[in-house]
C-alpha cells in the first residue's frame, strides 16, 4: 500500500469509523461466509477499535449477515465436497471460532456413514493415479492421503483394503 492510499485509508477510518467497519466486514463476507470472530480477527487487522468492531458485528447478526450455527451448518455440509473428515471439519470450525455448543448442534446432524462415504468416494478417485505403483507403495500413499485428510485410522484402513481389493491388477511397474 503506498503511502497516499494509507492516508487516505486513516481518513476515512477517522471520519466514520464504523461506515469503515462495515466495509470491510461486507467485503470479507462477499468472497464466503465467515465466523463472528473471523470478521472481528479481520476488523482487528484493519486497526478497528474493539468497541466499534462490536458495533458493525453486531448489527450484522442482527440483519443475518453473520450466524456462527448457519455458518458451522453450511461448512459441515461443504466438507464431502472437500473431502475432509468429520473430525477435521469439527477442528476448522474450532480454529474459526466458533462455539463448541454450536459445532456439536450442526455435527448432530452428520450421518453416522458420512466418513466412511466420503473416504471411499477420495480413494475411488485417487486409487486410479497410483494404478501402476507396487501394491505396497500404493497402500501407503492412498491411506497417507486419508490419513491427511482426517479420518480415523479404523476408516483408513477399511477403505484402502477394500478399493485396493476392488482394484484389477496391473502386471508392470515404472
Amino acid at each position: 500500500m503506498s503511502a497516499a492510499e494509507g492516508s487516505a485509508q486513516q481518513l476515512e477510518r477517522d471520519a466514520d469509523p464504523v461506515a469503515f467497519a462495515r466495509e470491510i466486514a461486507l467485503r470479507q463476507l462477499t468472497v464466503r461466509a465467515r465466523s463472528r470472530l473471523e470478521l472481528a480477527r479481520a476488523l482487528g487487522k484493519k486497526q478497528v477499535p474493539e468497541e466499534v468492531a462490536k458495533v458493525v458485528l453486531d448489527r450484522l447478526e442482527e440483519v443475518g449477515l453473520v450466524d456462527d450455527a448457519v455458518f458451522a451448518r453450511d461448512w459441515l455440509a461443504a466438507g464431502a465436497r472437500r473431502q475432509r473428515s468429520r473430525r477435521a471439519l469439527l477442528a476448522e470450525l474450532a480454529e474459526k471460532g466458533v462455539d463448541r455448543e454450536v459445532i456439536e448442534a450442526a455435527a448432530a446432524d452428520l450421518d453416522a456413514d458420512r466418513d466412511y462415504l466420503v473416504a471411499r468416494a477420495y480413494a475411488e478417485r485417487k486409487v486410479v493415479s497410483l494404478a501402476r505403483v507396487e501394491p505396497a507403495v500404493r497402500y501407503r500413499r492412498l491411506a497417507g492421503a486419508l490419513s491427511r485428510r482426517g479420518f480415523t485410522a479404523s476408516v483408513v484402513a477399511q477403505v484402502v483394503r477394500e478399493v485396493l481389493r476392488d482394484l484389477p491388477e496391473v502386471e508392470e511397474f515404472d
